[in-house]
Parts: structure tokens; C-alpha cells; sequence
């Protein structure tokens, strides 16, 4: 639970956006698998990272290995909703899905984009439900553009 806090604690302020940059950049997870975030937004709706191809993070036939694909997906949106939502609600990843669509080579990345009329959606849905379980996709893309895996992440939304 001591991640959990340190979390909120990032997530809150007119810094916080780059206090949690360099923190999740310096996360060992992250770290070891050359994952880095490149930005993020203030109002954390926007969130850019990147993967460059190096021999630890590489498969046996030299392409990103598949775990470290869907590793730099991981917990970006959970992220943008607690700090957009705010502490009334509880959010969790549940679910993931990823179809790999092409070999990565080189730099990849993936760009992570929350609006504010999923916010609102979320926030009326849970007028009426218990819970809400949205869906939001991401593609991770090559150096060309070119989308290598598609992600599927299913989260768990709820009021304190």
C-alpha cells in the first residue's frame, strides 16, 4: 500500500506530472526493460511513452520481446483516471488484452489519450451503477508509424 500512496501523493499538485515522469521512469520494472515515459500532461490526460530496442528487452529473433510491449501499456490509464476522477472513486486495472500485429524493431511507442467526455461517461454511469467497467484501447506503433500491437485495457471504476 506504500506504492499506492506515494502514487496519490504524485498524482495530486501543479508538479506532479513531472514528479511522476521521473518516478515511474526510474521504477525498476520500467527501468530494466528501457520503457520510459517522455511526457505527461499536467492534467494527466495525456501521456507519451517509448521502448528503444536493446539485446535485454530483444527476443530470440532480435524484435521487442512481447511482455515488454504490453509492460509499457500497463497502468497509464488506471493512472489518468484516479488523478481526473479523483480520491471519491476507487479505479483498477481488471482486464488486458494485446494482439500483436507486426514485429517491433527500433523505438516503439504508444500515446495515451483520455477525454473529458470519458470522464463525464464514467461519472454518469456511476450515478446509477455500483460500478463501471470502461474500455480504452492503445496502439503501439514503430518509428514509421506503422501499429506493431494493439492493447485492449479493461478497468474497474467504483465510489468510495
Amino acid at each position: 500500500m506504500k506504492t499506492r500512496s506515494v502514487l496519490l501523493q504524485l498524482l495530486g499538485g501543479t508538479q506532479s506530472a513531472g514528479r511522476l515522469r521521473r518516478w515511474i521512469n526510474l521504477w525498476p520494472p520500467f527501468l530494466g526493460a528501457g520503457i520510459r515515459i517522455k511526457h505527461i500532461a499536467p492534467d494527466m490526460k495525456a501521456i507519451d511513452v517509448e521502448m528503444k530496442l536493446h539485446f535485454w528487452n530483444a527476443n530470440y529473433v532480435g524484435t521487442h520481446f512481447g511482455v515488454s510491449l504490453f509492460a509499457m501499456t500497463d497502468a497509464f490509464y488506471m493512472l489518468m483516471l484516479m488523478a481526473n476522477l479523483g480520491r471519491d472513486y476507487i479505479v483498477w486495472d481488471k482486464a488486458a488484452t494485446i494482439r500483436y500485429r507486426k514485429p517491433g524493431r527500433g523505438t516503439v511507442w504508444a500515446e495515451f489519450r483520455l477525454f473529458d467526455s470519458q470522464i463525464e461517461e464514467i461519472r454518469e454511469k456511476l450515478k446509477t451503477l455500483p460500478k463501471y467497467e470502461p474500455v480504452f484501447s492503445v496502439e503501439v506503433k514503430d518509428e514509421l508509424g506503422i501499429v506493431i500491437a494493439e492493447v485492449e485495457k479493461v478497468l474497474h471504476v467504483r465510489k468510495k
